[in-house]
C-alpha cells in the first residue's frame, strides 16, 4: 500500500487581463491555486475542481506589478507548500504529486528549485542533478520555478521586491532579489532536476530589446544583489552576454550605463 503524502501544494499565479473561468483548465492546475489577476476592476470568485477536492481562489485588483500580485498571493496562501507560477505556464499532469514526493524526500528543504521548460532563447538554468542553491548561483532562476514551505517563508517575512519586474519602475529581477532575500533569511534551497512545467512563448510585457533603460535597470539590480562587488559581477555578466547583448549598444556604453545604475543607488544612500 503507498502512503499518500499529507502535505498540500497550492499553486500562486501572477496573471495580466486573463479569462479567469479558463486560465486555471489552460494551466492544467490540479492542485489549490490561487490566482491574482491584473485587470481594470476589482473582484474575487472562488471555484472547486477535481470533484470538490481542490479549490482555486482569484483576486481581481488594478494595481500593476508582478512582485504585487505575487505577495498578494503569497498573503493569501494557506498551504503547506507554494509554488509561484505565471499565467503562461502549463503544469505537468501530475505535478503536485512530483512536488509532494521531492519535499518528502528532502525534508530539510525550506524550499526547491524545478526545471521548467522554456524556449531556448529564454532559457537561463536546467538542473542536471541536485545541488545547493547558495549566494554565487541563485541569479538565474525564474520565479516559476521556485516552490517553498509556507511556514518557512512567513518565518523568513520575505516578500517579492516592488520595485523590480513587470509593471514596475525597474525590469526584471525580483525573482532574484527574493531569492537573495531568502538566502539572507537562512533558508536551506535545493535546486533539483525534476521538470514540474513548459513555459509558453508570448511577446514579454516588460523586455523591449538591450536598450539603455535594460543596462540602467541592471545597474540598479546589481546593487541590490551584491552590494559592494556589484561592478565585478555587472562587468562578468556584460562579457558574458556580449555578443547577444552589445549589438546596437557597445560594451563600453552598456557598461557605463550599468554602473550609472548602480552609482544611482549608492547616492541615495549618502543622502
Amino acid at each position: 500500500m503507498v502512503l499518500q503524502s499529507p502535505l498540500r501544494v497550492q499553486v500562486l499565479v501572477s496573471a495580466l487581463n486573463k479569462d479567469l473561468t479558463r486560465l486555471p483548465s489552460q494551466m492544467n492546475i490540479e492542485s489549490d491555486a490561487v490566482i491574482v489577476n491584473q485587470c481594470d476592476g476589482y473582484g474575487y470568485s472562488e471555484s472547486v475542481i477535481l470533484s470538490g477536492e481542490t479549490k482555486i481562489q482569484c483576486f481581481s485588483m488594478k494595481e500593476r506589478g508582478v512582485g504585487l500580485s505575487r505577495n498578494t498571493a503569497l498573503m493569501h496562501a494557506d498551504s503547506d507548500i507554494v509554488l509561484f507560477s505565471d499565467e503562461d505556464v502549463v503544469l505537468e499532469k501530475g505535478y503536485s504529486e512530483l512536488i509532494k514526493d521531492a519535499y518528502m524526500k528532502y525534508p530539510d528543504a525550506d524550499m526547491l528549485i524545478f526545471n521548467v521548460k522554456v524556449a531556448p532563447r529564454r532559457r537561463t538554468y536546467w538542473n542536471e542533478a541536485v545541488k545547493r542553491v547558495r549566494w554565487y548561483n541563485y541569479g538565474r532562476y525564474p520565479a516559476y520555478s521556485i516552490s517553498g514551505r509556507l511556514n518557512s517563508l512567513r518565518r523568513s517575512n520575505v516578500y517579492f521586491s516592488l520595485l523590480f519586474g513587470g509593471g514596475a519602475k525597474y525590469s526584471n529581477g525580483e525573482d532574484s532579489l527574493f531569492l537573495h532575500d531568502c538566502l539572507k533569511a537562512g533558508l536551506k534551497i535545493y535546486a533539483l532536476p525534476i521538470c514540474i512545467g513548459e513555459e509558453k512563448e508570448r511577446e514579454s510585457t516588460w523586455f523591449h530589446g538591450y536598450s539603455e533603460k535594460f543596462f540602467y535597470d541592471r545597474g540598479v539590480l546589481y546593487h541590490y544583489l551584491y552590494g559592494k562587488m556589484a561592478v565585478v559581477f555587472a562587468l562578468r555578466f556584460l562579457l558574458k552576454n556580449r555578443k547577444e547583448m552589445c549589438r546596437d549598444i557597445s560594451l563600453t556604453a552598456a557598461f557605463r550605463l550599468v554602473k550609472k545604475g548602480i552609482a544611482s543607488q549608492t547616492e541615495h544612500k549618502k543622502e
